[in-house]
Protein backbone atom coordinates (compact mmCIF):
# COMPACT_ATOMS: atom_id res chain seq x y z
CA UNK A 1 0.00 0.00 0.00
CA UNK A 2 1.19 3.53 -0.75
CA UNK A 3 2.26 5.78 2.09
CA UNK A 4 0.86 9.30 2.32
CA UNK A 5 3.08 12.23 1.22
CA UNK A 6 5.18 13.97 3.85
CA UNK A 7 3.29 16.52 5.93
CA UNK A 8 4.26 20.20 6.03
CA UNK A 9 5.73 19.66 9.50
CA UNK A 10 7.75 16.70 8.28
CA UNK A 11 9.10 18.68 5.32
CA UNK A 12 10.11 21.45 7.72
CA UNK A 13 11.87 18.93 9.96
CA UNK A 14 13.83 17.56 6.99
CA UNK A 15 14.84 21.11 5.99
CA UNK A 16 16.10 21.73 9.53
CA UNK A 17 18.21 18.58 9.35
CA UNK A 18 19.61 19.63 5.99
CA UNK A 19 20.54 23.06 7.31
CA UNK A 20 22.28 21.37 10.24
CA UNK A 21 24.35 19.37 7.80
CA UNK A 22 22.74 16.04 8.66
CA UNK A 23 21.20 15.65 5.21
CA UNK A 24 22.48 16.76 1.83
CA UNK A 25 20.43 19.00 -0.42
CA UNK A 26 19.78 16.11 -2.77
CA UNK A 27 18.57 13.99 0.12
CA UNK A 28 16.19 16.78 1.12
CA UNK A 29 14.79 16.89 -2.40
CA UNK A 30 14.28 13.14 -2.35
CA UNK A 31 12.52 13.26 1.02
CA UNK A 32 10.21 16.05 -0.07
CA UNK A 33 8.99 14.30 -3.20
CA UNK A 34 8.98 10.58 -2.41
CA UNK A 35 7.63 8.16 0.12
CA UNK A 36 8.31 4.43 0.46
CA UNK A 37 5.77 1.90 -0.69
CA UNK A 38 5.10 -1.28 1.26
CA UNK A 39 2.84 -4.17 0.42
CA UNK A 40 1.65 -5.87 3.62
CA UNK A 41 0.08 -8.71 1.64
CA UNK A 42 3.47 -9.42 0.05
CA UNK A 43 5.13 -9.45 3.49
CA UNK A 44 2.48 -11.91 4.70
CA UNK A 45 3.15 -14.10 1.67
CA UNK A 46 6.89 -14.20 2.37
CA UNK A 47 6.22 -15.19 5.98
CA UNK A 48 3.74 -17.88 4.96
CA UNK A 49 6.26 -19.39 2.55
CA UNK A 50 9.32 -19.22 4.82
CA UNK A 51 7.37 -20.52 7.84
CA UNK A 52 5.52 -23.25 5.95
CA UNK A 53 6.07 -26.94 6.72
CA UNK A 54 7.70 -27.19 3.30
CA UNK A 55 10.64 -25.18 4.65
CA UNK A 56 10.96 -27.56 7.62
CA UNK A 57 11.87 -24.93 10.22
CA UNK A 58 14.82 -23.53 8.21
CA UNK A 59 17.54 -25.46 10.01
CA UNK A 60 21.12 -24.65 8.92
CA UNK A 61 22.92 -27.45 7.07
CA UNK A 62 19.68 -29.22 6.18
CA UNK A 63 17.94 -29.53 2.84
CA UNK A 64 15.73 -26.69 4.07
CA UNK A 65 18.73 -24.34 4.10
CA UNK A 66 19.19 -24.65 0.34
CA UNK A 67 15.51 -24.00 -0.22
CA UNK A 68 15.54 -21.02 2.15
CA UNK A 69 18.62 -19.21 0.91
CA UNK A 70 17.65 -19.78 -2.72
CA UNK A 71 14.25 -18.22 -2.02
CA UNK A 72 15.84 -15.19 -0.35
CA UNK A 73 18.37 -14.72 -3.16
CA UNK A 74 15.62 -14.99 -5.77
CA UNK A 75 13.58 -12.32 -4.01
CA UNK A 76 16.60 -10.03 -3.69
CA UNK A 77 17.31 -10.39 -7.40
CA UNK A 78 13.68 -9.69 -8.28
CA UNK A 79 13.77 -6.60 -6.07
CA UNK A 80 16.66 -5.19 -8.10
CA UNK A 81 19.61 -5.75 -5.75
CA UNK A 82 23.04 -6.88 -6.87
CA UNK A 83 24.74 -9.95 -5.38
CA UNK A 84 27.19 -9.00 -2.62
CA UNK A 85 28.45 -12.39 -1.43
CA UNK A 86 31.60 -14.36 -2.11
CA UNK A 87 33.00 -14.19 -5.66
CA UNK A 88 30.05 -12.30 -7.10
CA UNK A 89 27.40 -14.68 -5.72
CA UNK A 90 24.48 -14.02 -3.38
CA UNK A 91 26.06 -16.15 -0.65
CA UNK A 92 28.79 -15.85 1.95
CA UNK A 93 30.16 -19.23 3.03
CA UNK A 94 30.03 -19.67 6.82
CA UNK A 95 32.06 -22.70 7.99
CA UNK A 96 30.65 -24.19 11.20
CA UNK A 97 31.23 -27.17 13.44
CA UNK A 98 28.01 -29.20 13.56
CA UNK A 99 27.51 -31.60 16.47
CA UNK A 100 24.74 -34.08 17.27
CA UNK A 101 24.14 -36.51 20.10
CA UNK A 102 23.56 -39.92 18.53
CA UNK A 103 21.12 -42.15 20.34
CA UNK A 104 19.69 -41.45 23.78
CA UNK A 105 22.16 -40.08 26.32
CA UNK A 106 22.62 -42.03 29.54
CA UNK A 107 22.58 -39.48 32.37
CA UNK A 108 22.41 -39.95 36.12
CA UNK A 109 23.32 -38.41 39.47
CA UNK A 110 24.00 -39.80 42.88
CA UNK A 111 22.49 -37.36 45.37
CA UNK A 112 23.12 -37.85 49.08
CA UNK A 113 24.04 -41.45 48.38
CA UNK A 114 20.91 -42.22 46.34
CA UNK A 115 21.13 -42.94 42.60
CA UNK A 116 18.82 -40.95 40.33
CA UNK A 117 18.54 -41.51 36.57
CA UNK A 118 17.96 -38.33 34.52
CA UNK A 119 15.85 -38.04 31.38
CA UNK A 120 17.09 -35.82 28.58
CA UNK A 121 14.65 -32.94 28.12
CA UNK A 122 12.86 -33.51 31.43
CA UNK A 123 15.06 -32.76 34.45
CA UNK A 124 18.10 -31.98 32.34
CA UNK A 125 18.99 -30.80 28.81
CA UNK A 126 22.55 -31.48 27.70
CA UNK A 127 23.98 -30.24 24.43
CA UNK A 128 26.05 -32.17 21.93
CA UNK A 129 29.70 -31.55 22.83
CA UNK A 130 31.18 -28.73 20.76
CA UNK A 131 34.77 -29.71 21.51
CA UNK A 132 35.11 -32.02 18.51
CA UNK A 133 35.17 -35.19 20.62
CA UNK A 134 33.26 -38.27 19.48
CA UNK A 135 31.83 -39.19 22.89
CA UNK A 136 31.14 -37.83 26.35
CA UNK A 137 31.79 -40.45 28.99
CA UNK A 138 32.53 -39.89 32.66
CA UNK A 139 31.51 -41.44 35.96
CA UNK A 140 30.83 -40.02 39.40
CA UNK A 141 32.29 -36.55 38.86
CA UNK A 142 31.64 -34.24 41.84
CA UNK A 143 29.35 -31.23 41.49
CA UNK A 144 30.15 -27.76 42.85
CA UNK A 145 27.69 -24.87 43.19
CA UNK A 146 29.44 -21.64 42.15
CA UNK A 147 26.62 -19.12 42.51
CA UNK A 148 26.37 -16.96 39.39
CA UNK A 149 29.75 -18.17 38.13
CA UNK A 150 31.12 -14.66 37.62
CA UNK A 151 34.76 -13.63 37.61
CA UNK A 152 34.83 -9.85 37.13
CA UNK A 153 38.08 -8.28 38.38
CA UNK A 154 36.94 -4.79 37.38
CA UNK A 155 34.04 -5.19 39.81
CA UNK A 156 36.11 -6.88 42.51
CA UNK A 157 33.96 -9.99 42.07
CA UNK A 158 35.05 -13.62 42.07
CA UNK A 159 32.57 -16.44 42.60
CA UNK A 160 35.28 -19.08 42.39
CA UNK A 161 37.51 -18.00 45.30
CA UNK A 162 40.32 -20.31 44.26
CA UNK A 163 38.22 -23.49 43.93
CA UNK A 164 39.75 -26.13 41.66
CA UNK A 165 37.08 -27.24 39.17
CA UNK A 166 39.25 -29.66 37.21
CA UNK A 167 37.41 -32.98 36.99
CA UNK A 168 34.26 -31.39 38.45
CA UNK A 169 30.87 -30.24 37.19
CA UNK A 170 30.07 -26.57 37.76
CA UNK A 171 26.44 -25.80 38.80
CA UNK A 172 25.60 -22.15 38.16
CA UNK A 173 22.65 -19.75 38.35
CA UNK A 174 21.39 -17.96 35.25
CA UNK A 175 21.51 -14.13 34.95
CA UNK A 176 23.83 -12.09 37.20
CA UNK A 177 23.93 -11.26 40.93
CA UNK A 178 21.83 -8.07 40.72
CA UNK A 179 18.78 -9.70 39.13
CA UNK A 180 17.10 -10.38 42.48
CA UNK A 181 18.60 -7.56 44.49
CA UNK A 182 22.35 -7.93 44.70
CA UNK A 183 24.79 -5.31 45.96
CA UNK A 184 24.56 -3.12 42.85
CA UNK A 185 27.86 -4.18 41.31
CA UNK A 186 26.16 -5.28 38.07
CA UNK A 187 23.91 -2.30 37.34
CA UNK A 188 20.67 -3.46 38.90
CA UNK A 189 18.10 -5.18 36.70
CA UNK A 190 20.04 -4.48 33.51
CA UNK A 191 21.71 -7.78 32.61
CA UNK A 192 25.41 -7.58 31.89
CA UNK A 193 27.18 -10.09 29.66
CA UNK A 194 28.13 -11.93 32.86
CA UNK A 195 24.48 -12.97 33.09
CA UNK A 196 24.30 -14.70 29.72
CA UNK A 197 24.50 -18.49 29.59
CA UNK A 198 27.12 -18.15 26.85
CA UNK A 199 29.38 -16.41 29.37
CA UNK A 200 28.79 -19.21 31.91
CA UNK A 201 29.94 -21.79 29.36
CA UNK A 202 32.99 -19.74 28.42
CA UNK A 203 33.97 -19.19 32.06
CA UNK A 204 33.57 -22.89 32.85
CA UNK A 205 36.09 -23.65 30.10
CA UNK A 206 38.47 -20.99 31.45
CA UNK A 207 38.15 -22.53 34.92
CA UNK A 208 39.05 -25.96 33.54
CA UNK A 209 35.76 -27.56 34.62
CA UNK A 210 34.74 -30.95 33.26
CA UNK A 211 31.23 -29.67 32.62
CA UNK A 212 28.68 -26.98 33.44
CA UNK A 213 24.98 -27.06 34.31
CA UNK A 214 22.94 -23.84 34.31
CA UNK A 215 20.00 -23.81 36.72
CA UNK A 216 16.83 -22.83 34.86
CA UNK A 217 14.30 -20.40 36.29
CA UNK A 218 11.85 -18.74 33.93
CA UNK A 219 12.12 -15.17 35.24
CA UNK A 220 15.91 -14.72 35.24
CA UNK A 221 16.24 -16.74 32.03
CA UNK A 222 13.33 -14.79 30.43
CA UNK A 223 11.85 -17.98 28.93
CA UNK A 224 10.38 -21.28 30.06
CA UNK A 225 11.79 -24.81 30.18
CA UNK A 226 10.25 -25.67 26.81
CA UNK A 227 12.57 -23.12 25.20
CA UNK A 228 15.58 -24.57 27.00
CA UNK A 229 14.71 -28.11 25.96
CA UNK A 230 14.00 -27.27 22.35
CA UNK A 231 17.10 -25.11 21.95
CA UNK A 232 19.61 -27.46 23.59
CA UNK A 233 18.64 -31.02 22.67
CA UNK A 234 18.93 -30.68 18.90
CA UNK A 235 21.84 -30.03 16.53
CA UNK A 236 24.53 -27.72 17.92
CA UNK A 237 26.67 -25.37 15.84
CA UNK A 238 29.73 -23.29 16.60
CA UNK A 239 32.25 -21.30 14.65
CA UNK A 240 35.31 -23.32 13.65
CA UNK A 241 37.91 -22.78 16.39
CA UNK A 242 41.58 -23.69 16.43
CA UNK A 243 41.14 -24.89 20.03
CA UNK A 244 37.45 -25.55 20.76
CA UNK A 245 38.24 -26.75 24.30
CA UNK A 246 39.33 -23.20 25.16
CA UNK A 247 35.69 -22.11 24.76
CA UNK A 248 33.72 -25.24 25.69
CA UNK A 249 33.73 -27.98 28.30
CA UNK A 250 32.87 -31.52 27.23
CA UNK A 251 29.39 -31.28 28.76
CA UNK A 252 27.23 -28.16 28.69
CA UNK A 253 23.60 -28.12 29.72
CA UNK A 254 20.76 -26.95 31.92
CA UNK A 255 18.89 -28.48 34.85
CA UNK A 256 15.48 -27.72 36.32
CA UNK A 257 15.29 -25.66 39.52
CA UNK A 258 13.75 -28.57 41.45
CA UNK A 259 16.77 -30.76 40.73
CA UNK A 260 19.14 -27.97 41.77
CA UNK A 261 17.20 -27.52 45.01
CA UNK A 262 17.51 -31.26 45.67
CA UNK A 263 21.28 -31.15 45.09
CA UNK A 264 21.68 -28.31 47.59
CA UNK A 265 19.28 -29.83 50.14
CA UNK A 266 21.31 -33.05 50.18
CA UNK A 267 24.27 -30.87 51.12
CA UNK A 268 22.35 -29.18 53.94
CA UNK A 269 21.73 -25.93 52.07
CA UNK A 270 18.40 -24.31 51.18
CA UNK A 271 18.15 -23.24 47.52
CA UNK A 272 16.84 -19.75 48.26
CA UNK A 273 19.47 -19.24 50.95
CA UNK A 274 22.17 -20.30 48.49
CA UNK A 275 20.87 -17.78 45.94
CA UNK A 276 20.85 -15.04 48.57
CA UNK A 277 24.45 -15.84 49.48
CA UNK A 278 25.44 -15.79 45.80
CA UNK A 279 24.26 -12.19 45.48
CA UNK A 280 27.11 -11.01 47.71
CA UNK A 281 30.81 -10.58 46.98
CA UNK A 282 31.84 -12.81 49.87
CA UNK A 283 30.05 -15.85 48.38
CA UNK A 284 32.17 -19.01 48.42
CA UNK A 285 31.66 -22.10 46.23
CA UNK A 286 29.67 -24.93 47.82
CA UNK A 287 30.86 -28.51 47.16
CA UNK A 288 27.73 -30.64 46.74
CA UNK A 289 27.15 -34.11 48.15
CA UNK A 290 26.35 -35.30 44.67
CA UNK A 291 28.09 -36.73 41.64
CA UNK A 292 27.14 -37.09 37.99
CA UNK A 293 27.72 -39.71 35.32
CA UNK A 294 27.14 -39.41 31.58
CA UNK A 295 27.61 -41.59 28.54
CA UNK A 296 26.64 -40.56 25.00
CA UNK A 297 28.09 -40.54 21.52
CA UNK A 298 28.58 -37.33 19.55
CA UNK A 299 28.86 -36.95 15.80
CA UNK A 300 30.89 -33.88 14.92
CA UNK A 301 31.73 -32.52 11.49
CA UNK A 302 32.64 -29.29 9.74
CA UNK A 303 29.91 -28.03 7.42
CA UNK A 304 29.29 -24.87 5.46
CA UNK A 305 26.20 -22.76 5.98
CA UNK A 306 25.52 -19.45 4.26
CA UNK A 307 24.66 -15.82 4.80
CA UNK A 308 22.71 -14.20 1.95
CA UNK A 309 23.79 -10.72 0.84
CA UNK A 310 22.34 -8.28 -1.68
CA UNK A 311 23.37 -4.68 -2.18
CA UNK A 312 22.05 -1.47 -3.64
CA UNK A 313 25.17 0.59 -4.56
CA UNK A 314 25.19 4.16 -3.33
CA UNK A 315 24.94 7.07 -5.74
CA UNK A 316 27.57 9.33 -4.12
CA UNK A 317 29.42 7.26 -1.50
CA UNK A 318 29.30 3.68 -2.77
CA UNK A 319 32.20 2.61 -0.53
CA UNK A 320 30.23 3.53 2.59
CA UNK A 321 27.60 1.10 3.85
CA UNK A 322 24.38 0.93 5.83
CA UNK A 323 23.29 -2.61 6.76
CA UNK A 324 19.83 -4.04 7.34
CA UNK A 325 20.07 -7.54 8.82
CA UNK A 326 17.79 -10.39 9.87
CA UNK A 327 18.46 -14.06 10.59
CA UNK A 328 16.83 -16.56 8.24
CA UNK A 329 17.34 -19.69 10.35
CA UNK A 330 15.20 -21.34 13.01
CA UNK A 331 15.33 -24.66 14.89
CA UNK A 332 14.42 -27.00 12.03
CA UNK A 333 12.87 -30.37 12.90
CA UNK A 334 12.99 -31.43 16.53
CA UNK A 335 11.21 -33.19 19.36
CA UNK A 336 7.41 -33.39 18.98
CA UNK A 337 5.18 -31.13 21.02
CA UNK A 338 2.00 -32.28 22.78
CA UNK A 339 0.23 -32.37 19.41
CA UNK A 340 2.97 -34.42 17.77
CA UNK A 341 4.23 -31.50 15.65
CA UNK A 342 7.97 -31.74 14.98
CA UNK A 343 8.49 -28.72 12.69
CA UNK A 344 9.65 -25.55 14.42
CA UNK A 345 8.31 -23.15 11.80
CA UNK A 346 9.62 -19.91 13.31
CA UNK A 347 7.04 -17.57 11.80
CA UNK A 348 7.63 -14.63 14.10
CA UNK A 349 11.16 -15.79 14.90
CA UNK A 350 12.31 -14.90 12.33
CA UNK A 351 10.43 -15.39 9.07
CA UNK A 352 8.90 -12.01 9.90
CA UNK A 353 12.27 -10.27 10.07
CA UNK A 354 13.41 -11.90 6.85
CA UNK A 355 10.19 -10.82 5.13
CA UNK A 356 10.72 -7.26 6.39
CA UNK A 357 14.28 -7.35 5.02
CA UNK A 358 13.01 -8.35 1.57
CA UNK A 359 10.27 -5.71 1.54
CA UNK A 360 12.75 -3.02 2.56
CA UNK A 361 14.99 -4.13 -0.31
CA UNK A 362 12.08 -3.68 -2.72
CA UNK A 363 11.29 -0.22 -1.37
CA UNK A 364 14.89 0.97 -1.61
CA UNK A 365 15.38 -0.47 -5.09
CA UNK A 366 12.21 1.18 -6.42
CA UNK A 367 12.94 4.55 -4.83
CA UNK A 368 15.66 7.14 -5.44
CA UNK A 369 19.15 5.68 -5.16
CA UNK A 370 20.58 6.22 -1.63
CA UNK A 371 23.84 8.14 -1.39
CA UNK A 372 25.52 5.38 0.62
CA UNK A 373 25.33 1.73 -0.37
CA UNK A 374 22.72 -0.31 1.48
CA UNK A 375 23.49 -3.97 2.21
CA UNK A 376 20.64 -6.37 2.93
CA UNK A 377 22.06 -9.24 4.96
CA UNK A 378 20.20 -12.44 5.87
CA UNK A 379 22.40 -14.32 8.33
CA UNK A 380 22.52 -17.96 9.37
CA UNK A 381 22.77 -19.76 12.72
CA UNK A 382 21.47 -16.98 14.97
CA UNK A 383 19.65 -19.63 16.98
CA UNK A 384 22.97 -21.37 17.55
CA UNK A 385 24.68 -18.36 19.09
CA UNK A 386 24.67 -15.48 16.54
CA UNK A 387 27.16 -17.45 14.45
CA UNK A 388 26.34 -16.07 11.00
CA UNK A 389 26.63 -12.49 12.17
CA UNK A 390 29.73 -13.34 14.21
CA UNK A 391 31.33 -14.77 11.09
CA UNK A 392 30.34 -11.72 9.05
CA UNK A 393 31.81 -9.39 11.67
CA UNK A 394 35.10 -11.31 11.49
CA UNK A 395 34.98 -11.58 7.69
CA UNK A 396 33.01 -8.55 6.50
CA UNK A 397 31.93 -8.32 2.90
CA UNK A 398 32.08 -4.53 3.34
CA UNK A 399 34.73 -2.95 5.63
CA UNK A 400 33.47 -2.30 9.16
CA UNK A 401 35.39 0.98 9.29
CA UNK A 402 33.20 2.33 6.49
CA UNK A 403 29.94 0.81 7.76
CA UNK A 404 27.85 3.70 9.04
CA UNK A 405 25.36 1.62 11.02
CA UNK A 406 23.34 -1.57 11.34
CA UNK A 407 19.58 -1.96 11.79
CA UNK A 408 18.70 -5.52 12.78
CA UNK A 409 15.23 -7.04 12.67
CA UNK A 410 14.26 -10.01 14.81
CA UNK A 411 10.47 -10.22 15.12
CA UNK A 412 10.04 -6.58 14.02
CA UNK A 413 6.23 -6.47 13.91
CA UNK A 414 4.04 -5.72 16.92
CA UNK A 415 1.11 -7.93 17.89
CA UNK A 416 -1.12 -4.93 17.18
CA UNK A 417 -0.59 -1.25 16.41
CA UNK A 418 1.55 0.51 19.02
CA UNK A 419 2.25 4.09 20.02
CA UNK A 420 5.83 3.36 21.01
CA UNK A 421 8.89 1.40 19.88
CA UNK A 422 12.10 0.24 21.48
CA UNK A 423 15.39 -1.58 20.86
CA UNK A 424 16.73 -4.79 22.34
CA UNK A 425 18.64 -4.06 25.51
CA UNK A 426 20.00 -0.77 26.78
CA UNK A 427 22.53 1.21 24.80
CA UNK A 428 23.25 4.86 24.08
CA UNK A 429 24.24 5.75 20.54
CA UNK A 430 23.54 8.26 17.79
CA UNK A 431 21.62 5.64 15.82
CA UNK A 432 19.07 5.42 18.62
CA UNK A 433 18.76 9.22 18.62
CA UNK A 434 17.99 9.14 14.89
CA UNK A 435 15.48 6.31 15.38
CA UNK A 436 13.77 8.28 18.15
CA UNK A 437 13.53 11.40 16.01
CA UNK A 438 12.10 9.44 13.09
CA UNK A 439 9.61 7.73 15.39
CA UNK A 440 8.41 11.03 16.77
CA UNK A 441 7.65 12.22 13.23
CA UNK A 442 5.29 9.25 12.96
CA UNK A 443 3.63 9.97 16.28
CA UNK A 444 5.45 7.22 18.21
CA UNK A 445 7.73 7.55 21.20
CA UNK A 446 10.77 5.58 22.34
CA UNK A 447 10.45 3.40 25.41
CA UNK A 448 13.51 1.73 26.97
CA UNK A 449 13.58 -2.07 26.88
CA UNK A 450 10.88 -3.24 29.29
CA UNK A 451 13.00 -6.19 30.41
CA UNK A 452 16.68 -5.19 30.41
CA UNK A 453 17.29 -8.09 32.79
CA UNK A 454 16.62 -10.48 29.87
CA UNK A 455 19.93 -9.48 28.26
CA UNK A 456 18.32 -8.92 24.87
CA UNK A 457 21.21 -6.75 23.74
CA UNK A 458 23.43 -9.85 23.69
CA UNK A 459 20.84 -12.08 21.99
CA UNK A 460 20.44 -10.49 18.54
CA UNK A 461 22.57 -10.26 15.43
CA UNK A 462 23.52 -6.62 15.96
CA UNK A 463 25.71 -7.59 18.93
CA UNK A 464 28.72 -9.03 17.03
CA UNK A 465 28.84 -5.78 15.02
CA UNK A 466 28.37 -3.61 18.12
CA UNK A 467 31.23 -5.18 20.04
CA UNK A 468 33.51 -4.34 17.10
CA UNK A 469 32.45 -0.72 17.30
CA UNK A 470 29.84 -0.46 14.54
CA UNK A 471 26.74 1.46 15.74
CA UNK A 472 24.05 -1.23 15.70
CA UNK A 473 20.53 -1.64 17.04
CA UNK A 474 17.95 -4.40 16.96
CA UNK A 475 14.51 -2.86 16.44
CA UNK A 476 11.63 -3.68 18.77
CA UNK A 477 8.13 -2.53 17.73
CA UNK A 478 7.03 -1.77 21.28
CA UNK A 479 4.20 -3.02 23.51
CA UNK A 480 2.10 0.06 24.22
CA UNK A 481 -0.91 -0.90 22.14
CA UNK A 482 -3.32 1.65 20.74
CA UNK A 483 -6.05 -0.64 22.05
CA UNK A 484 -5.28 -1.88 25.53
CA UNK A 485 -2.06 -0.06 26.32
CA UNK A 486 1.08 -1.53 27.83
CA UNK A 487 -0.77 -3.99 30.04
CA UNK A 488 -2.39 -5.78 27.12
CA UNK A 489 0.82 -5.57 25.12
CA UNK A 490 2.67 -7.32 27.94
CA UNK A 491 -0.07 -9.93 28.17
CA UNK A 492 0.19 -10.76 24.46
CA UNK A 493 4.00 -10.81 24.63
CA UNK A 494 3.96 -13.14 27.62
CA UNK A 495 1.54 -15.48 25.86
CA UNK A 496 3.84 -15.68 22.85
CA UNK A 497 6.91 -16.37 25.01
CA UNK A 498 5.09 -19.06 27.01
CA UNK A 499 3.19 -20.83 24.25
CA UNK A 500 5.04 -20.25 20.96
CA UNK A 501 8.62 -19.00 21.35
CA UNK A 502 11.01 -21.73 20.13
CA UNK A 503 8.11 -24.14 19.88
CA UNK A 504 6.31 -25.70 16.90
CA UNK A 505 3.37 -23.38 17.63
CA UNK A 506 5.27 -20.37 16.25
CA UNK A 507 3.32 -20.54 13.00
CA UNK A 508 1.59 -17.96 10.84
CA UNK A 509 -2.18 -17.91 10.82
CA UNK A 510 -4.66 -15.57 9.23
CA UNK A 511 -5.78 -14.21 12.60
CA UNK A 512 -2.55 -12.23 12.93
CA UNK A 513 -3.21 -8.51 13.35
CA UNK A 514 -1.12 -6.60 10.79
CA UNK A 515 -2.21 -3.09 11.77
CA UNK A 516 1.28 -2.15 13.01
CA UNK A 517 3.20 -3.40 10.01
CA UNK A 518 2.95 -0.37 7.75
CA UNK A 519 4.15 1.92 10.53
CA UNK A 520 6.93 -0.46 11.59
CA UNK A 521 8.21 -0.71 8.02
CA UNK A 522 8.08 3.06 7.55
CA UNK A 523 10.12 3.67 10.70
CA UNK A 524 12.67 1.03 9.72
CA UNK A 525 12.97 2.54 6.26
CA UNK A 526 13.22 6.14 7.45
CA UNK A 527 16.00 5.62 9.96
CA UNK A 528 18.11 3.62 7.49
CA UNK A 529 17.41 6.12 4.72
CA UNK A 530 18.47 9.00 6.93
CA UNK A 531 21.84 7.38 7.59
CA UNK A 532 22.21 6.30 3.96
CA UNK A 533 21.52 9.83 2.67
CA UNK A 534 23.68 11.59 5.24
CA UNK A 535 27.43 11.88 5.44
CA UNK A 536 27.82 12.00 9.21
CA UNK A 537 29.19 8.99 11.10
CA UNK A 538 27.03 7.77 13.97
CA UNK A 539 28.89 6.85 17.15
CA UNK A 540 28.32 5.44 20.62
CA UNK A 541 27.99 7.56 23.74
CA UNK A 542 31.24 8.66 25.34
CA UNK A 543 30.81 6.15 28.20
CA UNK A 544 29.93 3.18 25.98
CA UNK A 545 32.15 0.09 26.05
CA UNK A 546 32.00 0.14 22.23
CA UNK A 547 33.16 3.76 21.77
CA UNK A 548 36.90 3.02 21.69
CA UNK A 549 36.54 0.49 18.88
CA UNK A 550 34.44 2.94 16.86
CA UNK A 551 36.90 5.79 17.40
CA UNK A 552 39.74 3.54 16.24
CA UNK A 553 37.85 2.68 13.07
CA UNK A 554 37.16 6.36 12.41
CA UNK A 555 40.90 6.95 12.47
CA UNK A 556 41.25 4.28 9.76
CA UNK A 557 38.90 6.22 7.48
CA UNK A 558 40.99 9.38 7.62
Amino acid sequence: MTMSPLSRASRAAWRTLACAGLLSASALAVAATTAPQFDVARIVNDIKILASDEFEGRGPATRAETKTIDYIAKQMAAAGLKPAGDKGTWFQDVPLRMSNITGTPSLSMTVGGAAQPLTQGTEIAVRAAETGQSAVKFANLPLVFVGYGVKAPERGWDDFKGVDLKGKIMVVLVNDPDFEGGEGDFGGKLMTYYGRWTYKYEEAARQGAAGVLVVHESEPASYGWATVKNSNTNTMFDIVRADPKSAHTQMEGWIQKDLAAKLLAASGVDFEAAKAAARKKDFKPIPLKATMSADYAVKSEIITSHNVAGILPGSKYPDETVIYSAHWDHLGIGAPDAKGDTIYNGARDNASGTAALLELARAYAKGPRPERSVLFLAVTAEEKGLLGSEYYADNPLRPLATTAGVVNMDGPFAAEKTVNFSISGAAKLDLLTLLTQEGEKLGRHYTPDARPEAGSFYRSDHFPMAKRGVPAISFNPGRELVNGGAARGKELGDIYTRDRYHQPADQYDDSWNTSSWEGDMTLLYNVGRRVADGHDWPNWSSDSEFRAARDASQAQRK
